[in-house]
């Protein structure tokens, strides 16, 4: 069985309207568009321009105002009393310039003071003649020495004692000097020994090759509790 097309039914007719009917509605969507965009485009530009205007907004700058220094002090009062001063005063040393002129042939005389350098006296341990003390040798002055010690209260009261070992020279004129202590036990008891040595009398003196010299001696000093 054929089917037959009713004329109504057929689009064939109508294609040309429904073509213009797209383009119409594609050409307003089109339109529309372009218009929405453009409103847009509008705001956005505003909104650039005011955020420029905030961003270019200028902050004034303050500065504190210093005020002036104070001024300076006034000068010292200058004193108007005046000292006078007799002219007539001769001067003893008064130099006198002489103009001189200096050739290859001018000869200056320098004159340097030299130091006189005071040498060391020499000081030997052992010599031809040995010093003597009141005509005796070393055991005669410890003696002397032992005979005149005070010993010290506060150290004989701590039951404090020993042996003290001085040191002493006996230079070219028999004078004891340069007294000091090798070996000490307490300090009260080692002033006591070396204010009795520094007490001694002279002695003769020693000598050698005829000239008298300083002798070195070494003195052991007792301090015994009884």
């Amino acid at each position: 069985m054929e089917l037959k097309k009713s004329p109504k039914a057929d689009l064939e007719k109508k294609k040309g309207i429904f073509l213009q009917i797209g383009l119409i509605v594609t050409l307003s969507l089109l339109w529309g568009a372009f218009e929405w965009k453009s409103d847009i485009d509008k705001d956005s530009a505003f909104a650039q321009k005011q955020a420029v205007d905030v961003e270019e907004e200028v902050i004034p700058i303050t500065t504190q105002v210093k005020p002036p220094p104070p001024p300076p002090p006034p000068p010292p009062a200058m004193s108007e009393t005046f000292k006078l001063v007799e002219d007539d005063v001769e001067l003893e040393d008064e130099f006198v310039a002489v103009d001189v002129e200096a050739t290859e042939e001018t000869v200056i005389d320098v004159v340097v003071e030299e130091e006189e350098e005071v040498a060391e006296e020499e000081v030997f341990l052992r010599v031809e003649k040995m010093p003597t003390f009141k005509g005796g040798d070393l055991n005669t002055f410890r003696n002397w020495v032992q005979g005149r010690l005070k010993y010290p209260t506060i150290a004989a009261e701590n039951g404090i004692q020993g042996v003290v070992y001085l040191e002493f020279v006996v230079n070219g004129k028999g004078e004891v000097c340069k007294i000091r202590t090798l070996r000490g036990v307490d300090p009260l008891i080692d002033k006591e020994a070396e204010r009795v040595v520094k007490t001694s009398p002279k002695w003769s003196p020693g000598e050698q090759r005829g000239k008298a010299v300083s002798v070195k001696y070494t003195l052991p000093i007792k301090f015994v509790l009884q």
